[in-house]
């Protein structure tokens, strides 16, 4: 069967049109990473994934949201990545599953798409960015979206916007991914945190792309700072994080998936490739560098927990699977 791979990447032509004839300047940096649709793609993405001992994707269309500031386009864009995601996992069952992508900012319609995807087309859950057009997550303006997951149980797959975290410094010095990423991981997932989302949610299993970005290196800090900072929170951040799962992805940095381990509990550790960027042997690298950086039991533990992100919900506080 192999592992299940909780972060993966695939871009229908279709939807990548779409968004550029709705303005999207940048879905160049999508196409020719082999993560299309198209049969080609597929057989060599397959026999990639059955070399590193992956059986099963769930896909995102992150980060090529279906976010305009318009409700028409919004909606168009996040109905046509949803239905050419039904599309793909209904041939490839076996193979796929897919977050859904919802039309934000328009709250009252992505809770619509959110029940047609879940309900309808089968998901596994919802994926947004870590900003929507340059507004947090934690916005108050999100909570019936959180209440909503809440209620059923469902996962929120977090992935960083590529907008340089608002940063000319990271802009201007060509960091986008390579700084820009993790820093929009933590600040989502600190933004989270002083809002109380995973307390207040205990039922919405949130994952944080890249091990959470910084964050495995803060919670002690962020612990001594907010009574000055954040007088009013009523969660430790160091509690909270336990709260929340994490994706693998550290390009094979051995250390980095240590001190995730150290931090969160490996129990709160799903195994990530970030398939197209991490391919070839860098893919292969994404599985073997968790045996090597952990115990034998809490590895396998580790590669066998995206198992529970298709299933039924554990029980609020406790690891999927």
């Amino acid at each position: 069967m192999g592992w299940t791979d909780v972060h993966a990447h695939l871009w229908t032509e279709g939807y990548l049109g779409f968004l550029e004839s709705h303005g999207r300047d940048d879905t160049a940096t999508q196409r020719g990473l082999g993560a299309g649709d198209g049969p080609r793609e597929l057989d060599a993405r397959f026999a990639a994934n059955d070399a590193a001992g992956i059986g099963h994707q769930i896909l995102s269309v992150s980060p090529q949201g279906p976010y305009f500031p318009g409700r028409g386009p919004a909606v168009a864009a996040a109905r046509r990545a949803n239905d050419d995601y039904a599309a793909v996992v209904a041939a490839h069952p076996d193979r796929f599953s897919a977050f859904a992508a919802l039309p934000l900012p328009h709250l009252d319609a992505a809770l619509e798409e959110l029940a047609r995807a879940l309900d309808e087309l089968g998901m596994a859950g919802v994926a947004v960015t870590t900003d929507v057009l340059g507004r947090s997550l934690g916005d108050p303006a999100y909570t019936p979206l959180f209440e909503e997951l809440d209620r059923r149980g469902s996962v929120l797959s977090l992935h960083p916007s590529g907008h340089d975290a608002g940063s000319p410094l990271i802009a201007d010095g060509g960091m986008r991914w390579m700084v820009g990423a993790p820093v929009e991981d933590t600040i989502c997932a600190v933004h989270l945190i002083l809002a109380g989302v995973p307390r207040r949610f205990p039922r919405l299993r949130i994952v944080n792309a890249h091990l959470g970005g910084a964050l495995p290196m803060l919670p002690a800090r962020a612990d001594d700072h907010c009574p000055w900072e954040a007088p009013g929170i009523e969660e430790r951040p160091s509690a909270a994080v336990r709260r929340m799962w994490y994706d693998t992805v550290a390009h094979g940095h051995v250390p980095a998936l240590r001190a995730a381990a150290a931090t969160y509990g490996a129990d709160r550790l799903l195994l990530g490739t970030d398939f197209p960027y991490q391919s070839g042997g860098q893919l292969l690298r994404a599985v073997s560098f968790i045996r090597e950086a952990l115990p034998a039991a809490e590895a396998r533990a580790v590669l066998t927990a995206g198992e529970g992100l298709l299933g039924r919900s554990p029980e609020p506080g406790r690891a999927p699977g």
